[in-house]
Formats: structure tokens, sequence, C-alpha cells
């Protein structure tokens, strides 16, 4: 019989945290996607790789928390539409 989305879910959570629970460094464990989601804003304000290192780093750190921001304000509507539908 075929698992449910909840007993799915529950399943790859209780794994999740098995597999955190063995990990004894967490920092190296998830360092490769860091170096790859920092370096997704390199790429996004100096797609040639022509500016200085510096201003490219600066760059990116805004276009970062831009990113964070824009996460953030969609988070905020969708918790201010699920509190007008729970009202209804």
């Amino acid at each position: 019989m075929p698992l449910t989305p909840q007993q799915r879910s529950r399943r790859a959570r209780i794994a999740a945290h098995a597999s955190w629970a063995n990990s004894t460094d967490r920092a190296g464990r998830t360092a490769p996607a860091t170096i790859a989601f920092l370096a997704r804003f390199e790429r996004q304000v100096d797609p040639l790789g022509v500016l200085d290192p510096e201003i490219r780093a600066r760059m990116a750190s805004h276009a970062r928390r831009a990113y964070m921001l824009q996460l953030a304000e969609r988070s905020a509507r969708a918790r201010r539409k699920r509190a007008e539908n729970d009202r209804r």
C-alpha cells in the first residue's frame, strides 16, 4: 500500500533528524552547498568575472540581502493570506 503524503513527510523528517544526529561536522557537511549558494550571487552581479574581487564581494552581499528580503516579503504575504483565510 502506498504511503500518504503525511507518512512520507514524517518519515523524511525522521530520517533527516537521524542523519543530523550522526553528523559531527555540521559546517563541513553543509559547506559545499553554502559555497554554491554564495557563488550564485557573485555570478549574478559579475557574470563575466571581470570585477575586482572586493567590489564583486560587496555587490554580491547586497544581492544576497535583496534576495533574503524578497523571501521575507513573500513569507509575510503568505502568512497574511493564510490568516485572512483562517478568519473566514
